[in-house]
């Protein structure tokens, strides 16, 4: 880290800074990029009377950040790492026991919690970058917050954000002060250069370097979204390798990679970055910005179960805080490869990773912490309910919990190791198998993610995607993912593993399997690449696998496609013995009644079955119990079509839907279709007991059944307010016709209903009937709401037009008189 200017803007508001924190369990601290917040507030903190001796923690969202940080305040100290001020990051740590000032990454403090929920001898909890709203940032907050509330009121906390809306935050921290510093930075000329938008990020990226190289002076800070485009774009420049410096910079790197990039050598330099180069961590000798605007974020698909990290579009506040790395050291240039437009369809700030994130990490570390209802805690954005109970349904999987809920012994081993439930339940496994070196390596493979290799090369049958990464780690054939050695050294070291078991797909198969039991899969039919996976997920087995023709597998990465079925990317091949031996005793035999479309009717067979995927079947003897829930089964698919209804039925049901529709306040049933199908069990199950095919599907008395839910009291109130017929002047009962609308209709011949004005009303007066008035041959003559309209207004042109066609039949001068009749006018 350079050394910078004696004054930052921070170090003014550090008396300020000092006042809140004596008298406030938690303040806000908003400083943006430059100020100096992150290397000289928390050394400014620690003879504070309030701390009192204790040490400060520091949060870190990335490593090197997080050392850079350490390097630079121990060295303003005169002071080597791990004396006053130290680090520990995952798989390395530099302190002692005179160390006061603890910086780490953020996933380290919730681990410190729930070993220590008191924090012993920690006096101020700091979160730094806290506007990067990782999860796991989120959650130590929410823990820290719940051990001030219990345990710790003396404990404080300060939250340092650049570009976080500061008040939500306040109020989740009871009202808490806010002190706000001003910012220290040249002014950064920006530039789009949208004629690079549509290329891919590290084509575009590229582009931009070489504009930026001919356009500016100073070392460039290109921002990629990921380590396989910063390997592109490196080998799109490889033609100036001469005459610059080219260095990546991304958290897969060795560490010693990762400090080369952030100090200047003789020559310019281009660094190509990932977002870890965002916040936090000062690059020397930067002028000139080049973004790209994209980064990758995890994002959690609960329907595969799988995350994947995906390219988005950064927000306008990353965007800013990538602008202002050229302006740290003078005046400088940014280069945005998007137009302005597109910059206003940005979101403003990065969404929170709780809301896209896999919940399970979360799910076992409150488990852990004896919470089983997220909202006990304090949260800015609380987890979604369905993601959450997805994740209690995994680690029930994984045994790591009870049906309630609650922690088990297994669940508790598993905590002993910091990384994800699946990986954890792996490394149990590979324990309680003998073969801990095996599970190490596996877990150091999937846990740090070797890059993919060349799709293009020939795919070679194997029984384990993995076999060649496993075989690779081995024969120390992974230089350019030194992490996964580290990462496997390092679990060896906790589980206390040795030897070096033989590389047995079969074994790895049986570890996988218990890490990921929901995804185990079967074929659909033989020879297919078609999956059935326990979760009823369909899943396609991709081409670049090497896991061919295999009644059963084990998914372990499952990306999405739009066709409905998942794409199977690493596999395993499963032996069907092993699969009996590791989950049979979850499938338990039981009974299931269907319908079958080709027989056209109810079918019985007892199953056993792991979630979706039957392992055996046998056919069983139909009896009534069977039948019922069969039917009502095909009747919600199929819906009420297979019943017999007659005309007269489904007048019923739009005679009772009337009333239901006007007479809300009498409480009256619901017999619309949709109703119908809800409440099926109620009303017609009775009526179906016995009935086995499609054929006495028919014989069911549906009008008994329908008439049977009202009841007989209704019964009449529904032949009072919504009879079937009704009288008319001539004596006839006319039938109404409920189906015609909205308005029941009653067709009449015109002569039938002389001397009546009043339009008839049904429902106690709230629905008028609509007349249809005929002619002496039935054929209509008008159509009308209004009776007494009809008669004085249209009846005289009907009157005109029907005399000289209907001769016999009476038309009248004076309707409003007439005797109605049925009849002609000589009888």
């Amino acid at each position: 880290m350079p050394d910078l200017p004696s004054r930052l803007p921070v170090e003014t508001v550090l008396p300020a800074l000092r006042a809140a924190l004596a008298d406030a369990p938690a303040v806000i601290l908003q400083a943006p990029p430059g100020s100096g917040k992150t290397t000289r507030v928390p050394p400014a903190l620690l003879e504070a009377p309030w701390l009192g001796g204790q040490r400060i923690l520091m949060l870190e969202p990335r490593r090197l950040a997080a050392t850079s940080a350490a390097h630079f305040m121990a060295a303003r100290r005169g002071e080597p790492v791990g004396a006053t001020i130290g680090y520990t990051i995952r798989y390395q740590q530099r302190r002692s026991a005179s160390t006061r000032l603890e910086v780490l990454t953020e996933g380290l403090l919730t681990r410190r919690l729930q070993a220590d929920p008191e924090l012993t001898g920690v006096g101020l909890v700091i979160f730094d970058e806290f506007h990067e709203r990782s999860l796991q940032a989120d959650l130590a907050l929410a823990l820290c917050r719940d051990v001030q509330s219990a345990l710790r009121a003396d404990l404080r906390l300060l939250v340092m954000s650049a570009t976080l809306d500061s008040a939500p935050l306040a109020r989740l921290l009871g009202d808490c002060p806010v002190v706000t510093a001003a910012g220290r930075s040249f002014p950064v000329t920006i530039d789009h250069l949208p004629q690079y938008a549509l290329l891919p990020a590290a084509e575009a990226t590229a582009a931009g370097v070489r504009h930026a190289l001919a356009a500016a002076c100073g070392d460039i800070l290109a921002f990629l979204p990921g380590a396989g485009e910063i390997a592109r774009c490196g080998e799109l420049l490889h033609d100036l390798a001469d005459t610059i410096d080219l260095r990546p910079l991304h958290g897969s790197l060795r560490f010693a990679d990762q400090e080369a990039a952030i100090v200047p050598g003789p020559r310019r330099r281009v660094v190509l970055a990932t977002n870890v180069a965002e916040t936090s961590l000062t690059i020397e000798g930067i002028g000139v910005v080049v973004d790209s605007g994209w980064e990758k974020r995890p994002r959690f698909d609960p329907g595969r179960g799988s995350t994947r990290l995906e390219a988005t579009r950064i927000s306008r506040a990353s965007a800013e805080q990538r602008t202002g790395r050229a302006g740290r050291l003078g005046p400088g240039q940014c280069y945005r490869l998007w137009s302005a437009g597109t910059e206003g369809a940005m979101l403003p700030f990065t969404p929170a990773e709780i809301r896209q994130a896999d919940l399970a990490p979360l799910a076992f570390e409150l488990t852990l912490w004896g919470i089983t209802d997220p909202a006990q805690l304090a949260w800015l954005d609380p987890p979604a309910a369905g993601p959450m109970a997805a994740a209690r349904q995994l680690l029930t999987q994984l045994g790591a919990v009870d049906e309630g809920g609650r922690l088990t012994s297994t669940g508790r081993q598993m905590s002993r190791y910091p990384t994800h439930p699946r990986l954890a339940r792996l490394l149990l496994a590979a324990l309680e198998e003998g073969c801990a070196d095996l599970g190490c390596d596996l877990v150091a493979l999937l846990g740090e993610r070797e890059p993919s290799g060349d799709r293009r090369q020939p795919v070679v049958a194997a029984p384990c995607d993995l076999l060649p990464g496993i075989e690779r780690l081995r024969n120390r054939q992974l230089p350019q993912t030194a992490a996964i050695q580290r990462a496997a050294a390092d679990w060896r070291r906790r589980t206390g593993a040795n030897g070096r078991t033989p590389v047995d797909a079969r074994q790895i198969a049986r570890l996988l399997a218990r890490a990921w039991p929901d995804r185990l899969g079967v074929q659909r039919s033989p020879a297919s690449r078609r999956y059935l996976l326990r979760s009823g997920q369909g899943a396609t087995l991709a081409s670049t696998s090497q896991v061919h023709a295999a009644e059963w597998l084990v998914a372990i990465e499952i990306a999405g496609q739009a066709g409905g079925d998942g794409e199977i990317r690493l596999a395993s091949r499963l032996d069907p013995s092993t699969v009996e031996e590791l989950f049979g005793h979850a499938a338990h035999w039981q009974r299931e009644a269907g319908w079958d479309e080709r027989a056209d009717r109810v079918v019985v067979r007892e199953t056993r079955r792991l979630g979706a995927i039957v392992l055996q079947e046998r056919p069983v003897d139909v009896t009534v119990d069977d039948t019922v829930p069969a039917l009502l089964a095909l009747l919600r698919r199929k819906g009420l079509d297979a019943l017999p209804w007659t005309p007269h039925c489904r007048q019923f049901q739009a005679r009772a839907d009337l009333l239901h529709r006007h007479l809300a306040e009498r409480s009256w049933p619901d017999f619309s279709a949709s109703a119908l199908l809800v409440t099926l069990e109620d009303w017609l199950a009775p009526w179906l007991a016995g009935v086995t095919t499609r054929r006495g599907l028919q014989t069911v008395p549906l009008e008994e059944a329908l008439a049977a839910r009202l009841g007989w009291n209704r019964l009449k109130e529904l032949d009072r307010l919504a009879p079937e017929r009704l009288e008319v002047p001539s004596g006839s009962r006319i039938r109404i016709d409920y189906l015609q609308g909205e308005q029941p209709v009653l067709a009449v011949k015109l002569q039938e209903m002389f001397g009546l004005a009043e339009t008839p009303r049904l429902v106690d007066g709230r629905v008028s009937l609509l007349v249809h008035l005929l002619s002496p041959a039935g054929r209509p003559l008008a159509i009308t709401g209004d009776l007494r309209h009809f008669w004085q207004d249209v009846y005289p042109e009907v009157q005109k037009e029907m005399r000289g066609r209907y001769p016999k039949h009476p038309w009248p001068d004076n309707p409003w008189q007439a005797r109605a009749t049925r009849r002609t006018g000589r009888q």
